[in-house]
């Protein structure tokens, strides 16, 4: 009986630790059935067609979504499906609003990166639900969010929403490294079909999690350039039984390796500075002290040492440039005529690829190493483009307060953050085309669960549900319509 009792108090216990810790988290949204089936139904078919560069089509994707706002009564006329070529189209629909304000365009690639069945636990192009997750090549990258915004045009349509603007949606080809981007294409060719006062790119920001708890709410205002550098070394050869000094895989493993032992030079941008001021704030011990050592002037060398140790800071504070792959020699016994490396870069906005590739030349420090530039088609160049990033983008009121007040209810006490993408993605264009462009989604990961272009790429079924209701509290609340 004693034991019973003793059970019983710690059951008791353990049940009232959970209900203290569900209350210290927000409610989950309610959808309502219909809407959590048509999110799903959708997500589903996304994730099932291939839009992988090799074999896939993002005509095939843009059609489908196309179909889905056609039936649900949008006119044929503000749905367009366009492209290239007939495997690259894009999907462009609008929703009309009084004319009161200036268009928003919201952006979103339907491309996603190769996936090998034999690497998954599961198969990449089948939507699988288990263990609280959906698994899918694009849950995370960015299907998932290209699902969520369909879902609330949908929703708005059907419920008669007129907002004070018109609201157009662009679902896109190739920002995983095709050849016919989609965001570029459009700007350039269909202009008046996209053209806005500002763009929110749902591929950037988002919410988050550590061990489940949502510690920050995300906005990309200002990204890195992408740029890819060739080196290259060559020689006459000859036979490997009359080795030589002289070797073409010898000069490039040198030229990575001093590559490797470069750092970049530290700086900060206003966002950036923003953010580490922000996180110093959120942070504690070591880490907000390090933190708060950066913003200093100068600042505190060892403090950077210590950030420059965790690749999130690191990125954040300075141009990298790494190896990416590798190649040489033509049999086995030959001494190599040829050898090369690709070096990846993410260049602060602050710097030009030009510039970096300069400095690339001047790190290798060997006149048998060539450094070319790479660029979007794949041509490899003699210079690099000399334009630097488009500067951060100003953190508009008619943004930010809408978003601080939906977040505030949704994360309650869960703080906005600008942060810069250290990756790239589709808003360089928008950018550089001159439209204020910010990366907002609602959709949680867990900092130790970012799975975009790897293995069994995963979404929490919670945090999708929870995505919908975001876009479609904050579009509403952004565009000031009524019903």
């Amino acid at each position: 009986m004693p034991l019973v009792v003793a059970l019983a108090g710690r059951l008791h216990f353990l049940a009232c630790c959970l209900l203290l810790s569900l209350a210290t988290l927000p409610a989950l949204a309610q959808l309502d059935p219909q809407t959590k089936q048509l999110s799903r139904d959708i997500f589903q078919q996304l994730i099932e067609i291939n839009t992988t560069d090799s074999v896939g089509s993002t005509t095939i994707a843009a059609n489908a979504m196309a179909k889905r706002l056609l039936d649900a009564g949008f006119p044929k006329q503000d749905v367009v499906v366009l492209g290239p070529n007939d495997r690259k189209g894009n999907m462009v629909a609008r929703i009309h609003g009084t004319g009161a304000a200036k268009p928003i365009l919201f952006i979103g690639h339907l491309d996603v990166v190769e996936a090998l069945r034999s690497d998954w636990t599961t198969d990449p192009f089948k939507f699988v639900e288990k263990d609280g997750y959906f698994y899918g090549r694009g849950t995370q990258d960015m299907k998932v969010s290209d699902a969520i915004l369909v879902t609330t045009f949908i929703r708005l349509k059907k419920s008669g929403f007129k907002p004070d603007r018109d609201l157009i949606l662009a679902l896109t080809a190739d920002e995983e490294g095709g050849k016919s981007n989609g965001v570029d294409w459009l700007l350039k060719n269909h202009r008046d079909l996209i053209n806005a006062a500002f763009v929110l790119n749902a591929d950037s920001g988002g919410v988050d999690l550590e061990n489940g708890k949502p510690v920050t709410f995300n906005v990309e205002a200002t990204e890195k350039l992408y740029g890819d550098y060739q080196l290259t070394a060559t020689n006459p050869g000859g036979h490997s039984s009359l080795p030589g000094p002289d070797n073409a895989i010898y000069h490039i493993a040198d030229a990575l390796a001093r590559l490797q032992a470069y750092t970049f030079p530290f700086a900060l941008n206003p966002v950036t500075r923003a953010y580490f001021s922000r996180m110093s704030e959120l942070e504690s011990g070591q880490t907000a002290a390090d933190m708060k050592g950066i913003l200093k002037t100068p600042p505190s060398l060892l403090a950077l040492k210590h950030l420059s140790l965790i690749p999130k800071y690191n990125a954040t504070m300075r141009t990298t440039c790494v190896a990416t792959r590798l190649s040489g020699g033509h049999a086995n016994n030959a001494l190599p005529q040829t050898a090369a490396a690709n070096v990846n870069c993410r260049i602060l906005p602050s710097y030009s690829r030009e510039e970096i590739r300069q400095q690339l030349i001047q790190i290798v420090h060997d006149p048998k190493v060539s450094i070319r530039y790479v660029n979007d088609n794949g041509e490899v160049r003699d210079t690099a483009p000399t334009a630097k990033g488009v500067p951060p983008t100003d953190l508009k009121p008619e943004v930010m307060q809408p978003l601080t007040k939906v977040v505030a209810e949704m994360w309650p006490g869960v703080p906005v953050v600008p942060v810069m993408e250290t990756g790239a993605s589709d808003g360089k264009y928008t950018s550089e085309a001159g439209l204020p462009t910010y990366g907002i989604n609602g959709i949680a990961i867990d900092i130790s669960d970012v799975r975009a272009h790897g293995k069994d790429e995963r979404v929490g079924v919670d945090s999708y549900y929870r995505g919908v209701e975001f876009y479609d509290r904050y579009i509403k609340m952004l565009s000031g319509g009524k019903q």
